[in-house]
Protein backbone atom coordinates (compact mmCIF):
# COMPACT_ATOMS: atom_id res chain seq x y z
CA UNK A 1 0.00 0.00 0.00
CA UNK A 2 1.11 3.38 -0.80
CA UNK A 3 1.82 6.56 1.22
CA UNK A 4 -1.10 8.28 0.12
CA UNK A 5 -3.30 5.13 -0.03
CA UNK A 6 -2.79 5.37 3.90
CA UNK A 7 -3.65 8.50 4.41
CA UNK A 8 -7.07 9.83 5.28
CA UNK A 9 -8.67 12.60 3.39
CA UNK A 10 -9.17 15.60 5.72
CA UNK A 11 -11.62 17.06 2.86
CA UNK A 12 -13.69 15.72 -0.12
CA UNK A 13 -13.51 18.06 -3.34
CA UNK A 14 -16.34 20.08 -3.07
CA UNK A 15 -16.62 20.80 0.67
CA UNK A 16 -13.59 23.14 0.30
CA UNK A 17 -14.60 26.89 1.63
CA UNK A 18 -12.92 30.13 2.45
CA UNK A 19 -12.80 28.84 6.37
CA UNK A 20 -10.31 26.32 4.52
CA UNK A 21 -7.80 29.01 4.05
CA UNK A 22 -4.52 28.43 5.28
CA UNK A 23 -4.92 24.75 6.70
CA UNK A 24 -3.41 21.89 4.82
CA UNK A 25 -5.85 19.42 3.63
CA UNK A 26 -5.63 15.62 2.02
CA UNK A 27 -7.35 15.56 -1.50
CA UNK A 28 -8.32 12.42 -3.34
CA UNK A 29 -10.18 12.22 -6.60
CA UNK A 30 -10.08 12.05 -10.43
CA UNK A 31 -8.84 14.47 -12.67
CA UNK A 32 -11.26 16.35 -14.00
CA UNK A 33 -9.89 19.25 -16.26
CA UNK A 34 -6.25 19.97 -16.95
CA UNK A 35 -4.86 23.32 -17.81
CA UNK A 36 -1.36 24.41 -18.28
CA UNK A 37 -0.63 27.74 -17.99
CA UNK A 38 3.26 28.02 -18.96
CA UNK A 39 4.93 26.91 -15.74
CA UNK A 40 2.04 26.31 -13.22
CA UNK A 41 0.17 23.43 -13.55
CA UNK A 42 -4.15 23.62 -13.41
CA UNK A 43 -6.13 21.22 -12.24
CA UNK A 44 -10.03 20.20 -11.55
CA UNK A 45 -10.14 17.76 -8.81
CA UNK A 46 -13.16 15.88 -8.73
CA UNK A 47 -15.18 13.56 -6.25
CA UNK A 48 -19.07 12.95 -5.53
CA UNK A 49 -19.51 15.98 -3.86
CA UNK A 50 -18.03 18.54 -6.65
CA UNK A 51 -14.59 19.49 -8.01
CA UNK A 52 -11.97 21.95 -6.74
CA UNK A 53 -9.09 23.68 -8.31
CA UNK A 54 -5.22 22.49 -7.39
CA UNK A 55 -2.40 24.24 -8.53
CA UNK A 56 1.23 22.69 -9.32
CA UNK A 57 3.91 25.18 -8.43
CA UNK A 58 7.85 24.67 -9.55
CA UNK A 59 8.14 26.94 -7.12
CA UNK A 60 6.22 25.16 -4.18
CA UNK A 61 7.64 21.52 -5.64
CA UNK A 62 9.31 20.67 -8.52
CA UNK A 63 8.19 16.98 -8.06
CA UNK A 64 4.70 17.52 -7.58
CA UNK A 65 4.40 19.67 -10.78
CA UNK A 66 6.48 17.09 -13.14
CA UNK A 67 3.92 14.49 -11.60
CA UNK A 68 1.01 16.71 -12.91
CA UNK A 69 2.68 16.76 -16.14
CA UNK A 70 1.71 13.17 -16.68
CA UNK A 71 -1.90 13.44 -15.58
CA UNK A 72 -4.91 12.53 -18.18
CA UNK A 73 -8.65 13.06 -17.95
CA UNK A 74 -9.76 10.58 -15.35
CA UNK A 75 -6.42 9.36 -13.85
CA UNK A 76 -7.10 9.02 -9.82
CA UNK A 77 -4.74 10.92 -7.67
CA UNK A 78 -3.89 11.58 -3.78
CA UNK A 79 -2.31 15.49 -2.98
CA UNK A 80 -1.70 17.30 0.17
CA UNK A 81 -1.24 21.21 -0.07
CA UNK A 82 -2.14 24.49 0.97
CA UNK A 83 -5.64 26.02 0.43
CA UNK A 84 -4.94 29.49 -0.64
CA UNK A 85 -7.62 31.94 -1.83
CA UNK A 86 -7.83 32.79 -4.81
CA UNK A 87 -6.38 35.98 -6.51
CA UNK A 88 -8.30 39.19 -7.56
CA UNK A 89 -10.47 38.41 -10.91
CA UNK A 90 -9.57 34.55 -11.06
CA UNK A 91 -13.28 34.02 -8.44
CA UNK A 92 -15.59 31.49 -10.13
CA UNK A 93 -18.71 32.52 -8.43
CA UNK A 94 -20.65 29.35 -10.06
CA UNK A 95 -19.21 26.61 -8.01
CA UNK A 96 -19.26 26.15 -4.18
CA UNK A 97 -15.68 26.45 -4.45
CA UNK A 98 -14.79 29.09 -6.39
CA UNK A 99 -12.84 31.25 -3.76
CA UNK A 100 -10.15 29.44 -2.58
CA UNK A 101 -7.62 26.87 -4.68
CA UNK A 102 -5.21 24.26 -3.53
CA UNK A 103 -1.37 24.21 -3.96
CA UNK A 104 0.19 21.34 -3.98
CA UNK A 105 3.09 19.96 -2.18
CA UNK A 106 2.98 16.51 -2.57
CA UNK A 107 1.44 14.21 -4.85
CA UNK A 108 0.65 10.60 -5.94
CA UNK A 109 -1.12 8.67 -8.98
CA UNK A 110 -3.19 6.02 -7.34
CA UNK A 111 -4.71 4.66 -10.69
CA UNK A 112 -4.30 5.65 -14.23
CA UNK A 113 -7.31 5.44 -16.60
CA UNK A 114 -7.52 4.80 -20.55
CA UNK A 115 -9.15 7.74 -22.58
CA UNK A 116 -12.48 7.73 -21.84
CA UNK A 117 -15.23 6.85 -24.48
CA UNK A 118 -16.63 10.36 -23.89
CA UNK A 119 -16.39 13.16 -22.16
CA UNK A 120 -17.73 13.96 -18.74
CA UNK A 121 -18.81 17.69 -19.27
CA UNK A 122 -22.57 17.89 -19.42
CA UNK A 123 -22.85 20.09 -22.40
CA UNK A 124 -21.90 17.58 -24.51
CA UNK A 125 -24.70 15.20 -25.72
CA UNK A 126 -23.50 11.17 -25.73
CA UNK A 127 -24.92 8.94 -27.78
CA UNK A 128 -27.02 6.86 -24.84
CA UNK A 129 -26.35 3.43 -26.46
CA UNK A 130 -22.71 4.41 -25.37
CA UNK A 131 -23.31 6.00 -22.04
CA UNK A 132 -25.48 2.96 -20.95
CA UNK A 133 -22.46 0.54 -22.38
CA UNK A 134 -20.03 2.65 -20.05
CA UNK A 135 -22.56 3.70 -17.28
CA UNK A 136 -19.47 3.53 -14.54
CA UNK A 137 -18.27 6.20 -16.04
CA UNK A 138 -22.01 8.09 -17.59
CA UNK A 139 -22.42 8.29 -13.37
CA UNK A 140 -19.54 10.20 -12.80
CA UNK A 141 -21.25 13.17 -14.80
CA UNK A 142 -22.11 15.75 -12.53
CA UNK A 143 -25.58 15.65 -13.84
CA UNK A 144 -25.91 12.09 -13.03
CA UNK A 145 -24.36 12.40 -9.40
CA UNK A 146 -27.11 15.17 -9.46
CA UNK A 147 -30.05 12.79 -9.82
CA UNK A 148 -28.65 9.92 -8.09
CA UNK A 149 -28.20 12.22 -5.11
CA UNK A 150 -31.76 13.54 -5.37
CA UNK A 151 -32.89 9.79 -5.58
CA UNK A 152 -31.00 9.07 -2.26
CA UNK A 153 -32.54 12.36 -0.46
CA UNK A 154 -36.07 11.03 -1.83
CA UNK A 155 -35.83 7.77 -0.64
CA UNK A 156 -34.79 9.01 2.81
CA UNK A 157 -37.42 11.64 3.16
CA UNK A 158 -39.69 8.86 2.66
CA UNK A 159 -38.56 7.22 5.16
CA UNK A 160 -38.08 10.11 7.58
CA UNK A 161 -41.27 10.62 6.85
CA UNK A 162 -42.82 7.33 7.64
CA UNK A 163 -40.88 6.80 10.91
CA UNK A 164 -42.58 9.90 12.40
CA UNK A 165 -45.93 8.85 11.55
CA UNK A 166 -45.67 5.14 12.86
CA UNK A 167 -44.84 2.72 9.64
CA UNK A 168 -42.82 -0.08 10.20
CA UNK A 169 -40.44 -0.78 7.11
CA UNK A 170 -41.16 -4.60 6.46
CA UNK A 171 -39.30 -6.52 4.07
CA UNK A 172 -41.15 -9.24 2.06
CA UNK A 173 -39.94 -11.98 -0.50
CA UNK A 174 -38.00 -11.82 -3.79
CA UNK A 175 -38.89 -15.40 -4.43
CA UNK A 176 -42.52 -15.96 -4.61
CA UNK A 177 -45.37 -18.15 -6.31
CA UNK A 178 -46.67 -17.00 -9.62
CA UNK A 179 -50.01 -14.79 -10.02
CA UNK A 180 -51.69 -12.72 -12.58
CA UNK A 181 -51.57 -9.27 -11.95
CA UNK A 182 -51.96 -7.55 -15.41
CA UNK A 183 -48.51 -8.39 -16.93
CA UNK A 184 -45.92 -11.39 -17.10
CA UNK A 185 -44.03 -12.84 -14.44
CA UNK A 186 -40.16 -13.13 -14.21
CA UNK A 187 -39.74 -16.70 -13.22
CA UNK A 188 -37.11 -18.54 -11.72
CA UNK A 189 -36.47 -22.04 -11.86
CA UNK A 190 -36.22 -23.81 -8.51
CA UNK A 191 -33.19 -26.55 -8.41
CA UNK A 192 -34.54 -28.59 -5.93
CA UNK A 193 -38.22 -28.64 -6.83
CA UNK A 194 -37.99 -30.15 -10.36
CA UNK A 195 -40.60 -28.96 -12.90
CA UNK A 196 -41.14 -25.85 -10.24
CA UNK A 197 -40.91 -21.94 -10.73
CA UNK A 198 -40.55 -18.84 -8.48
CA UNK A 199 -41.77 -15.57 -9.52
CA UNK A 200 -39.81 -12.49 -9.19
CA UNK A 201 -42.91 -9.80 -7.55
CA UNK A 202 -44.50 -7.65 -9.59
CA UNK A 203 -45.30 -5.73 -6.42
CA UNK A 204 -45.24 -7.16 -2.52
CA UNK A 205 -49.54 -6.63 -3.08
CA UNK A 206 -50.23 -10.19 -1.31
CA UNK A 207 -47.49 -9.74 1.27
CA UNK A 208 -48.59 -6.71 2.31
CA UNK A 209 -52.16 -7.54 2.55
CA UNK A 210 -50.82 -10.41 4.85
CA UNK A 211 -49.14 -8.08 6.95
CA UNK A 212 -52.25 -6.45 7.99
CA UNK A 213 -53.70 -9.90 8.88
CA UNK A 214 -50.66 -9.85 10.76
CA UNK A 215 -51.31 -6.59 12.94
CA UNK A 216 -48.95 -4.35 11.46
CA UNK A 217 -51.27 -1.79 11.22
CA UNK A 218 -48.61 0.44 9.04
CA UNK A 219 -46.47 -0.94 6.92
CA UNK A 220 -44.35 0.45 4.45
CA UNK A 221 -41.15 -0.53 1.66
CA UNK A 222 -38.69 0.65 -0.52
CA UNK A 223 -39.54 -2.42 -2.95
CA UNK A 224 -38.17 -3.99 -5.85
CA UNK A 225 -40.42 -4.98 -8.40
CA UNK A 226 -40.22 -7.12 -11.64
CA UNK A 227 -42.32 -6.95 -14.73
CA UNK A 228 -42.11 -8.57 -17.89
CA UNK A 229 -43.70 -6.57 -20.18
CA UNK A 230 -42.80 -3.90 -23.63
CA UNK A 231 -40.96 -0.75 -22.39
CA UNK A 232 -40.91 2.69 -23.00
CA UNK A 233 -39.77 6.03 -21.88
CA UNK A 234 -41.59 5.48 -18.27
CA UNK A 235 -40.84 1.77 -17.77
CA UNK A 236 -38.08 -0.70 -17.13
CA UNK A 237 -38.60 -4.67 -16.02
CA UNK A 238 -37.07 -3.93 -12.60
CA UNK A 239 -37.97 -0.73 -11.25
CA UNK A 240 -38.85 0.82 -6.99
CA UNK A 241 -42.08 1.25 -5.86
CA UNK A 242 -42.83 2.84 -2.54
CA UNK A 243 -45.36 0.29 -0.94
CA UNK A 244 -47.55 1.05 1.90
CA UNK A 245 -50.25 -0.74 2.98
CA UNK A 246 -52.65 0.25 6.59
CA UNK A 247 -55.23 -1.16 8.49
CA UNK A 248 -58.55 0.84 9.92
CA UNK A 249 -58.42 3.67 7.43
CA UNK A 250 -60.77 4.66 5.11
CA UNK A 251 -59.93 6.52 1.31
CA UNK A 252 -59.98 9.68 2.89
CA UNK A 253 -57.60 9.25 5.76
CA UNK A 254 -55.37 7.47 3.53
CA UNK A 255 -54.86 10.35 0.68
CA UNK A 256 -54.30 12.85 4.31
CA UNK A 257 -51.05 10.45 5.10
CA UNK A 258 -50.42 10.06 1.31
CA UNK A 259 -50.01 14.09 0.79
CA UNK A 260 -48.35 14.77 3.80
CA UNK A 261 -45.62 12.25 2.22
CA UNK A 262 -45.82 14.12 -1.08
CA UNK A 263 -45.67 17.94 0.64
CA UNK A 264 -42.85 16.61 2.68
CA UNK A 265 -41.21 15.26 -0.28
CA UNK A 266 -41.15 18.52 -1.82
CA UNK A 267 -40.47 20.57 0.97
CA UNK A 268 -37.01 18.59 1.68
CA UNK A 269 -36.21 18.19 -2.02
CA UNK A 270 -37.19 21.02 -3.73
CA UNK A 271 -37.88 23.44 -0.51
CA UNK A 272 -41.37 23.95 -2.07
CA UNK A 273 -44.64 23.82 -0.14
CA UNK A 274 -47.73 22.28 -1.57
CA UNK A 275 -50.93 22.96 -0.97
CA UNK A 276 -53.38 20.20 0.55
CA UNK A 277 -55.81 19.06 -0.10
CA UNK A 278 -54.98 17.58 -3.39
CA UNK A 279 -58.22 18.18 -5.36
CA UNK A 280 -60.23 15.13 -6.41
CA UNK A 281 -62.04 14.50 -9.61
CA UNK A 282 -63.52 11.04 -10.83
CA UNK A 283 -62.71 8.62 -13.41
CA UNK A 284 -65.67 9.25 -15.23
CA UNK A 285 -65.36 13.33 -15.55
CA UNK A 286 -61.68 12.84 -15.82
CA UNK A 287 -62.36 11.15 -19.03
CA UNK A 288 -65.55 13.60 -20.06
CA UNK A 289 -62.96 16.23 -19.43
CA UNK A 290 -59.58 15.67 -20.43
CA UNK A 291 -59.96 12.21 -22.28
CA UNK A 292 -57.55 10.61 -19.81
CA UNK A 293 -57.45 9.29 -16.32
CA UNK A 294 -54.04 11.07 -15.64
CA UNK A 295 -54.99 14.70 -16.66
CA UNK A 296 -52.03 17.12 -17.10
CA UNK A 297 -53.96 20.06 -15.21
CA UNK A 298 -51.49 22.95 -16.24
CA UNK A 299 -53.55 24.26 -19.16
CA UNK A 300 -57.06 24.06 -20.40
CA UNK A 301 -58.45 23.26 -23.77
CA UNK A 302 -61.13 20.53 -21.63
CA UNK A 303 -62.99 18.27 -23.91
CA UNK A 304 -66.56 19.90 -24.61
CA UNK A 305 -69.91 17.34 -24.82
CA UNK A 306 -71.49 18.03 -28.42
CA UNK A 307 -74.02 15.56 -28.85
CA UNK A 308 -76.49 17.49 -27.91
CA UNK A 309 -75.86 19.97 -30.07
CA UNK A 310 -75.12 18.23 -33.16
CA UNK A 311 -76.98 15.11 -32.92
CA UNK A 312 -79.84 16.23 -35.17
CA UNK A 313 -77.09 17.76 -38.24
CA UNK A 314 -77.41 16.17 -41.50
CA UNK A 315 -73.76 15.63 -41.81
CA UNK A 316 -73.46 12.44 -42.64
CA UNK A 317 -70.59 11.36 -39.56
CA UNK A 318 -72.74 12.63 -37.49
CA UNK A 319 -75.68 11.60 -38.39
CA UNK A 320 -74.39 7.62 -38.70
CA UNK A 321 -72.25 8.02 -34.84
CA UNK A 322 -75.54 8.81 -33.36
CA UNK A 323 -77.56 5.73 -34.83
CA UNK A 324 -74.95 3.53 -33.61
CA UNK A 325 -75.19 4.98 -29.86
CA UNK A 326 -71.66 6.73 -30.02
CA UNK A 327 -71.04 10.37 -29.19
CA UNK A 328 -69.73 14.10 -30.33
CA UNK A 329 -67.03 15.83 -29.06
CA UNK A 330 -64.33 18.47 -29.31
CA UNK A 331 -61.99 20.80 -28.09
CA UNK A 332 -61.54 24.60 -28.93
CA UNK A 333 -58.49 26.06 -29.91
CA UNK A 334 -57.80 29.33 -29.31
CA UNK A 335 -55.98 31.38 -32.03
CA UNK A 336 -56.20 28.41 -33.88
CA UNK A 337 -58.22 29.45 -36.85
CA UNK A 338 -54.77 30.44 -38.30
CA UNK A 339 -53.63 26.39 -38.46
CA UNK A 340 -52.86 25.70 -42.35
CA UNK A 341 -54.17 23.14 -43.90
CA UNK A 342 -51.59 21.30 -43.61
CA UNK A 343 -51.40 21.16 -39.69
CA UNK A 344 -54.83 20.34 -39.53
CA UNK A 345 -54.30 17.18 -41.51
CA UNK A 346 -51.10 16.75 -39.66
CA UNK A 347 -53.69 16.43 -36.34
CA UNK A 348 -56.43 14.29 -38.23
CA UNK A 349 -53.49 11.77 -39.27
CA UNK A 350 -52.55 11.68 -35.47
CA UNK A 351 -56.17 11.31 -34.27
CA UNK A 352 -55.69 8.28 -36.37
CA UNK A 353 -53.17 6.89 -34.04
CA UNK A 354 -56.02 6.53 -31.30
CA UNK A 355 -58.62 4.90 -33.74
CA UNK A 356 -60.51 7.55 -34.28
CA UNK A 357 -62.00 7.56 -37.63
CA UNK A 358 -61.47 11.73 -38.48
CA UNK A 359 -61.16 14.84 -37.16
CA UNK A 360 -63.65 17.62 -38.02
CA UNK A 361 -62.68 21.40 -38.23
CA UNK A 362 -64.45 24.31 -37.42
CA UNK A 363 -62.51 27.95 -37.93
CA UNK A 364 -64.52 30.68 -35.92
CA UNK A 365 -64.37 34.06 -38.85
CA UNK A 366 -65.35 37.55 -38.87
CA UNK A 367 -67.26 35.84 -41.99
CA UNK A 368 -68.56 32.64 -39.97
CA UNK A 369 -67.65 29.36 -39.73
CA UNK A 370 -65.52 27.98 -42.09
CA UNK A 371 -65.81 23.98 -43.01
CA UNK A 372 -67.03 21.36 -44.76
CA UNK A 373 -69.02 20.55 -42.63
CA UNK A 374 -70.79 24.17 -41.83
CA UNK A 375 -73.43 23.66 -45.30
CA UNK A 376 -74.62 21.02 -42.74
CA UNK A 377 -75.70 22.92 -39.69
CA UNK A 378 -78.07 25.51 -39.74
CA UNK A 379 -77.50 28.79 -38.53
CA UNK A 380 -78.98 28.30 -34.98
CA UNK A 381 -76.94 25.20 -34.88
CA UNK A 382 -73.48 26.93 -35.78
CA UNK A 383 -74.63 29.65 -33.09
CA UNK A 384 -75.14 27.07 -30.19
CA UNK A 385 -71.85 24.98 -31.20
CA UNK A 386 -70.12 27.99 -30.89
CA UNK A 387 -71.52 29.18 -27.61
CA UNK A 388 -71.08 25.48 -26.20
CA UNK A 389 -67.63 25.03 -27.57
CA UNK A 390 -66.41 28.64 -25.76
CA UNK A 391 -65.05 29.74 -28.88
CA UNK A 392 -64.47 33.22 -30.26
CA UNK A 393 -63.63 35.02 -33.33
CA UNK A 394 -59.72 33.26 -34.22
CA UNK A 395 -60.21 29.86 -32.58
CA UNK A 396 -60.84 27.11 -34.12
CA UNK A 397 -62.77 23.55 -33.06
CA UNK A 398 -62.16 20.00 -33.99
CA UNK A 399 -64.63 17.67 -33.14
CA UNK A 400 -64.73 13.97 -33.14
CA UNK A 401 -67.58 11.61 -33.44
CA UNK A 402 -67.10 8.11 -32.67
CA UNK A 403 -67.43 5.56 -29.69
CA UNK A 404 -67.33 7.54 -26.56
CA UNK A 405 -64.21 5.75 -25.85
CA UNK A 406 -62.34 6.60 -28.98
CA UNK A 407 -63.96 9.93 -28.47
CA UNK A 408 -62.34 10.77 -25.58
CA UNK A 409 -58.94 8.85 -25.72
CA UNK A 410 -58.17 10.50 -29.05
CA UNK A 411 -59.22 13.84 -28.07
CA UNK A 412 -57.42 13.27 -24.70
CA UNK A 413 -54.07 12.51 -26.71
CA UNK A 414 -54.70 15.42 -29.37
CA UNK A 415 -55.66 17.59 -26.03
CA UNK A 416 -51.97 16.68 -25.11
CA UNK A 417 -50.18 17.28 -28.37
CA UNK A 418 -51.80 20.75 -28.94
CA UNK A 419 -50.65 21.95 -25.46
CA UNK A 420 -46.99 20.90 -26.37
CA UNK A 421 -47.04 21.91 -29.93
CA UNK A 422 -48.92 25.65 -28.64
CA UNK A 423 -46.14 25.92 -25.58
CA UNK A 424 -49.13 26.13 -23.29
CA UNK A 425 -47.99 23.73 -20.70
CA UNK A 426 -46.43 25.73 -17.90
CA UNK A 427 -43.54 23.59 -16.71
CA UNK A 428 -43.08 25.88 -13.19
CA UNK A 429 -46.29 24.81 -12.18
CA UNK A 430 -47.27 21.71 -9.95
CA UNK A 431 -50.50 20.15 -10.59
CA UNK A 432 -51.51 16.97 -8.24
CA UNK A 433 -54.88 15.32 -8.46
CA UNK A 434 -56.56 11.96 -7.29
CA UNK A 435 -58.29 10.62 -9.66
CA UNK A 436 -61.22 8.30 -8.03
CA UNK A 437 -63.95 5.81 -8.31
CA UNK A 438 -62.83 3.95 -10.88
CA UNK A 439 -64.73 1.01 -12.66
CA UNK A 440 -64.93 -1.79 -10.54
CA UNK A 441 -64.50 -4.64 -14.00
CA UNK A 442 -63.53 -3.88 -18.11
CA UNK A 443 -64.74 -6.26 -20.56
CA UNK A 444 -62.47 -8.02 -22.17
CA UNK A 445 -64.67 -8.12 -25.79
CA UNK A 446 -62.34 -10.87 -27.16
CA UNK A 447 -62.29 -13.49 -24.35
CA UNK A 448 -66.09 -12.08 -23.59
CA UNK A 449 -65.70 -12.13 -20.14
CA UNK A 450 -65.21 -9.27 -17.11
CA UNK A 451 -61.13 -8.32 -15.54
CA UNK A 452 -60.24 -6.43 -12.94
CA UNK A 453 -59.72 -2.67 -13.95
CA UNK A 454 -56.84 -2.45 -10.92
CA UNK A 455 -56.47 -6.09 -9.60
CA UNK A 456 -59.11 -8.29 -8.13
CA UNK A 457 -58.25 -7.80 -4.30
CA UNK A 458 -59.48 -3.97 -4.72
CA UNK A 459 -62.95 -3.78 -2.92
CA UNK A 460 -66.03 -2.66 -4.92
CA UNK A 461 -67.98 0.21 -3.63
CA UNK A 462 -70.75 -0.76 -1.44
CA UNK A 463 -73.05 1.64 -2.88
CA UNK A 464 -72.74 -0.97 -5.77
CA UNK A 465 -72.50 -3.84 -4.31
CA UNK A 466 -76.35 -4.62 -5.56
CA UNK A 467 -75.05 -4.66 -8.79
CA UNK A 468 -71.89 -6.78 -8.65
CA UNK A 469 -73.47 -9.92 -10.18
CA UNK A 470 -76.26 -8.63 -12.13
CA UNK A 471 -74.08 -5.48 -13.78
CA UNK A 472 -70.62 -5.65 -13.36
CA UNK A 473 -70.13 -2.53 -15.56
CA UNK A 474 -71.80 -0.34 -13.13
CA UNK A 475 -69.59 -1.18 -9.95
CA UNK A 476 -67.45 1.56 -9.17
CA UNK A 477 -64.00 0.39 -7.07
CA UNK A 478 -62.53 1.79 -4.15
CA UNK A 479 -59.99 2.30 -5.91
CA UNK A 480 -57.98 5.69 -6.87
CA UNK A 481 -54.26 7.05 -8.57
CA UNK A 482 -52.17 10.05 -7.72
CA UNK A 483 -51.56 12.00 -10.59
CA UNK A 484 -48.89 14.65 -11.23
CA UNK A 485 -48.96 17.10 -14.08
CA UNK A 486 -50.07 13.87 -16.45
CA UNK A 487 -48.14 11.37 -15.34
CA UNK A 488 -49.55 8.93 -12.40
CA UNK A 489 -47.17 8.67 -9.81
CA UNK A 490 -49.28 6.64 -7.44
CA UNK A 491 -52.45 4.31 -7.75
CA UNK A 492 -53.53 2.33 -5.12
CA UNK A 493 -57.15 0.81 -3.36
CA UNK A 494 -59.24 -0.09 -0.27
CA UNK A 495 -59.07 -3.96 -0.37
CA UNK A 496 -61.30 -6.54 0.02
CA UNK A 497 -61.06 -7.30 3.55
CA UNK A 498 -63.51 -10.31 3.95
CA UNK A 499 -63.18 -13.41 2.26
CA UNK A 500 -67.13 -13.81 0.75
CA UNK A 501 -66.51 -10.53 -1.11
CA UNK A 502 -63.38 -11.05 -2.21
CA UNK A 503 -64.62 -14.95 -3.43
CA UNK A 504 -67.81 -12.99 -5.48
CA UNK A 505 -65.01 -10.47 -7.69
CA UNK A 506 -63.11 -13.48 -8.21
CA UNK A 507 -66.26 -15.63 -9.86
CA UNK A 508 -66.69 -12.64 -12.12
CA UNK A 509 -63.17 -12.17 -13.55
CA UNK A 510 -63.79 -15.94 -14.30
CA UNK A 511 -62.12 -17.73 -11.67
CA UNK A 512 -63.44 -20.94 -10.65
CA UNK A 513 -63.36 -21.78 -6.71
CA UNK A 514 -60.78 -24.11 -7.41
CA UNK A 515 -58.64 -22.02 -9.55
CA UNK A 516 -58.62 -19.09 -7.20
CA UNK A 517 -57.36 -21.39 -4.40
CA UNK A 518 -54.70 -22.90 -6.17
CA UNK A 519 -53.34 -19.09 -7.12
CA UNK A 520 -54.87 -17.26 -4.60
CA UNK A 521 -55.74 -20.14 -1.42
CA UNK A 522 -53.28 -18.65 1.30
CA UNK A 523 -54.62 -15.26 0.88
CA UNK A 524 -58.40 -16.32 0.80
CA UNK A 525 -57.69 -18.64 3.83
CA UNK A 526 -56.16 -15.70 5.74
CA UNK A 527 -58.98 -13.01 5.37
CA UNK A 528 -61.02 -15.89 7.31
CA UNK A 529 -58.72 -14.83 10.28
CA UNK A 530 -59.75 -11.99 11.61
CA UNK A 531 -58.48 -10.00 8.76
CA UNK A 532 -59.14 -6.09 9.47
CA UNK A 533 -60.43 -3.33 6.61
CA UNK A 534 -57.11 -1.87 5.36
CA UNK A 535 -56.09 -0.36 1.97
CA UNK A 536 -52.76 0.96 0.77
CA UNK A 537 -51.32 2.74 -2.28
CA UNK A 538 -47.78 2.55 -4.43
CA UNK A 539 -45.51 5.38 -5.58
CA UNK A 540 -43.33 4.71 -8.52
CA UNK A 541 -40.40 6.02 -6.76
CA UNK A 542 -38.25 6.29 -9.98
CA UNK A 543 -41.01 8.42 -11.89
CA UNK A 544 -40.70 10.81 -8.38
CA UNK A 545 -37.18 11.48 -9.42
CA UNK A 546 -38.14 11.57 -13.09
CA UNK A 547 -40.84 14.12 -12.29
CA UNK A 548 -38.82 15.76 -9.61
CA UNK A 549 -35.63 16.24 -11.44
CA UNK A 550 -37.31 17.41 -15.03
CA UNK A 551 -36.35 14.43 -17.17
CA UNK A 552 -38.70 13.02 -19.37
CA UNK A 553 -36.64 8.87 -19.36
CA UNK A 554 -36.55 6.65 -16.33
CA UNK A 555 -33.20 5.54 -17.99
CA UNK A 556 -32.02 8.59 -16.76
CA UNK A 557 -33.01 8.22 -12.94
CA UNK A 558 -32.18 4.59 -12.73
CA UNK A 559 -28.35 3.80 -11.87
CA UNK A 560 -27.94 0.68 -14.30
CA UNK A 561 -31.32 0.48 -16.47
CA UNK A 562 -32.20 -1.77 -19.14
CA UNK A 563 -32.53 -0.52 -22.92
CA UNK A 564 -35.70 -0.98 -24.58
CA UNK A 565 -35.37 -4.53 -25.15
CA UNK A 566 -34.96 -5.19 -21.73
CA UNK A 567 -31.05 -5.55 -22.28
CA UNK A 568 -27.88 -4.61 -19.98
CA UNK A 569 -25.30 -4.10 -22.98
CA UNK A 570 -22.79 -3.13 -20.49
CA UNK A 571 -22.65 -6.33 -18.22
CA UNK A 572 -24.32 -8.57 -21.76
CA UNK A 573 -27.22 -9.12 -20.16
CA UNK A 574 -29.67 -11.28 -20.55
CA UNK A 575 -26.92 -14.18 -21.83
CA UNK A 576 -26.55 -17.90 -22.54
CA UNK A 577 -25.54 -19.97 -19.53
CA UNK A 578 -23.53 -23.30 -19.63
CA UNK A 579 -25.57 -26.37 -19.92
CA UNK A 580 -24.30 -27.83 -16.81
CA UNK A 581 -26.58 -25.23 -14.91
CA UNK A 582 -29.65 -25.79 -17.37
CA UNK A 583 -29.46 -29.80 -16.56
CA UNK A 584 -29.35 -28.58 -12.75
CA UNK A 585 -32.36 -26.84 -13.10
CA UNK A 586 -34.04 -29.58 -15.13
CA UNK A 587 -33.97 -27.09 -18.16
CA UNK A 588 -33.72 -27.91 -21.52
CA UNK A 589 -33.45 -24.58 -24.42
CA UNK A 590 -35.37 -25.33 -27.63
CA UNK A 591 -34.13 -23.24 -30.96
CA UNK A 592 -36.60 -21.43 -32.32
CA UNK A 593 -36.98 -22.80 -35.76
Amino acid sequence: MSEFEKLRRTKRCGELTKNDIGKEVILKGWVYRWRDHGGCVFIDLRDRTGYCQIVFNPDISPEAQSIAHELRAEYVIGIKGKVQERPEGTINPNIPTGEIEVYVDKCEILNTSQTPPFKLDDIIPINEETRLKYRYIDLRRPAMQHIMKMRYKLTKAVRDYFDEVGFYEIETPILCKSTPEGARDYLVPSRVNPGRFYALPQSPQLFKQLLMVAGYDRYFQIARCFRDEDLRADRQPEFTQIDIECSFVNQDELFEIMEGMVKHIYKVIKNIDIKTPFPRLSYKEAMLRYGSDKPDLRFGMEIVELTDVLKDSDFQIFKNTIEKGGVIRGITVKGGAKFSRKEIDDYTKYVYIFKAKGLVSFKITEEGIQSPAVKFLPDEMQKKLIKKAGAEIGDIIFVIADQEKIASVSLGALRLKLGKDLKLIDENRIELMWIVDFPMFERNEEEKRWEAMHHPFTSPNTEDLEFLEKDPGKVRAYAYDLVLNGVEIAGGSIRNHRSDNQKRVFNIIGLTEEEARYKFGFLIEALSYGAPPHGGIAFGLDRLVMELSGIDSIREVVPFPKTQTASDIMCDAPSIVDEKQLEELHIKVIEES
